[in-house]
């Protein structure tokens, strides 16, 4: 080999450990393809994010090697454009040779794609002109100027329930066991989760059952890296980061299956599909399977190629409709609305909302479901003096702390310069709780005034709320402190491995894994909804720093 054998030494580079890496140089072993190069590529791969090593020595380190056993190698260096596929090169060659003259788009439509692409190599070849992308994708690609797609995930408030696990599974067809969403309970030594035989759950009641909050939880989806090793050592360009949106994707039809992106990937969220798809090709969408560049880059994969969490780019390209563009389907389906989805660059975004204040933000999804609509309200408040205590006793759901919450809800809106993005539930919630103090206010109740602040304990000089502790200013302050009081609101914010300077796009809100975390036992089984954990027999041989995580 013609790479520097002097850089390799006897330690594990990878973050999740050494028994995951053995593990890794296993799996290569069974492929065609030469071990010791994947294996050393996703070790530079890691040490390129790191900053410990160039784009361009990393390129060139390996070139020869990759040219000798791929036949090319038009690996970007820090290309956008060369990463999408959308300049010269192998990625657009490649792309043009799995195309041929047709649409993939339109044979799907027509024929449910029954030759799989990728088992007979890189593509059976219809010949049709090409298609251009559907049409309501194209009015969210202007939408999509600078977007950035990511989470903001509040580990604090889950409940393990496994709704994104099977909702993701529902909307993707992957075969059980390939778990593009992951969550797993976990001990660190610093703290623990209960003991799952001690405890009976059912998936449909976590929320009522407070048990499930004393589990520690780790929600892992693909991270879609702004800089992404996965996408640095594979030898085709079949795994990008696309333009719009910036999400790390693969095209099915240019994977050759390799698997050395699975090497190169810190977090462990790659899989490959051993055998033919337990969904049959013609029970897919088009629309599902097809991104607005008509790249085949979502859905289940075929056989003998990678796949992975693809922040769903059906949905952002508008092929469901506009109202589920900037959504996903772990984030739609999750009980507690722990998972947020959109815009990482757009303040007024849910997950940056959540990220920027997530007590406040806590408060409003909790209210939102806790109070009636401002119709209902307003019905019910019809002849209602401007009374406190009177409009308390005129609507079930208030309270006097509902009331002060919601108050303080009002009193510290924020204008954003941005309009939140599509598909965002923050702000509706948020109009939902303001729309109600205005009812209030409707009965001739002056919230504002200085006597009903201090009845409902919102004046900074007799603030008593249970943090009496805690000093505060003016208005807004009670307000915050209020919020952080009533909700389970996480303190710390994380980024998974941030030291691998992989520049993740999902933010953490809670307790992180120590370095020594292993995992355990939740309080819902996957067994327990129908899907299948294959981590789940090695928990007691095994840690690897954020706790077993699947790579089946």
């Amino acid at each position: 080999m013609s790479f520097d054998d002097d850089t390799s030494d006897d330690e594990a580079f990878h973050p999740l450990g050494e028994s995951w890496q053995d593990d890794l140089e296993e799996m290569l072993d069974e492929t065609e393809y030469d071990t010791e190069l994947g294996m050393e590529m996703g070790r530079d791969a890691m040490r390129v994010t790191k900053g410990e090593l160039s784009e361009e020595e990393f390129h060139e380190r390996y070139h020869d090697d990759v040219v000798a056993e791929f036949g090319e190698d038009e690996r970007p260096i820090a290309s956008p454009d060369d990463a999408d596929g959308n300049e010269d090169g192998i990625g657009s060659t490649l792309l043009e040779f799995a195309n041929g003259d047709g649409s993939r788009r339109e044979m799907l439509k027509k024929t449910g794609a029954g030759l799989g692409f990728a088992s007979l190599g890189w593509g059976a070849v219809d010949q049709q002109e090409p298609e251009p992308a559907v049409e309501e994708a194209g009015e969210v690609q202007d939408a999509d100027e600078g977007t950035q797609w990511g989470m903001t995930i509040d580990l604090e408030n889950c409940d393990g329930c496994l709704a994104c696990v099977t909702a993701c599974n529902q909307e993707h067809n992957w075969d059980q066991g390939s778990n593009w969403m992951y969550v797993l309970a976990f001990e660190d030594g610093s703290v623990e989760s209960p003991d799952p035989d001690t405890v009976d759950v059912d998936p449909e009641d976590c929320g009522d059952n407070p048990v499930v909050h004393e589990f520690n939880y780790l929600v892992r989806p693909c991270q879609h890296c702004t800089d992404a090793p996965c996408e640095k050592v594979c030898p085709t360009t079949a795994r990008h980061t696309r333009e719009k949106g910036g999400m790390v994707l693969t095209d099915y039809d240019i994977c050759i299956g390799c698997r050395y992106c699975q090497v190169a990937c810190p977090y462990g969220v790659n899989y490959f599909q051993w055998e033919e798809p337990e969904t049959d090709e013609d029970e897919l969408s088009a629309d599902m399977v097809y991104d607005y560049r008509d790249r085949r880059v979502s859905a289940r994969a075929p056989r003998g190629v990678m796949s992975k969490c693809v922040f769903d780019p059906a949905r952002q390209d508008g092929n469901f409709g506009e109202g589920n563009v900037g959504t996903v389907a772990c984030e739609v389906a999750c009980p507690p609305n722990v998972i947020q989805f959109g815009d990482k660059n757009n303040p007024a975004s849910d997950p940056e909302r959540y990220r920027e204040n997530p007590a406040r933000s806590r408060t409003i999804i909790n209210l939102n479901a806790e109070l009636p609509s401002a119709d209902s309200v307003s019905s019910s408040l019809e002849g209602v003096s401007g009374n406190l205590d009177a409009v308390i006793d005129a609507v079930d759901e208030f309270t006097r702390t509902r009331i002060a919450l919601a108050t303080g809800v009002q009193i510290t809106q924020e204008e954003y310069e941005e309009e939140a993005p599509p598909g965002d539930s923050l702000p509706d919630k948020e109009t939902g709780i303001l729309e109600v103090v205005s009812a209030i206010e409707d009965t001739g109740l002056v919230l504002e005034s200085e006597q009903v602040r201090e009845e409902l304990g919102l004046l900074a000089d007799q603030f008593e709320g249970p943090s009496q502790d805690v000093q505060v200013a003016d208005t807004e302050e009670v307000a915050q402190e209020l919020f952080e009081d009533y909700v389970n609101a996480p303190q710390n914010e994380f980024e998974l491995l941030a030291d691998i300077g992989t520049n993740p796009n999902v933010d953490y809100l809670g307790h992180e894994p120590g370095p020594e975390a292993e995992q355990v036992r939740g309080p819902v089984s996957y067994a327990d909804v129908g899907m299948l954990n294959r981590r789940q027999n090695a928990l007691e041989k095994r840690t690897i720093g954020l706790g077993p995580i699947d790579s089946s």
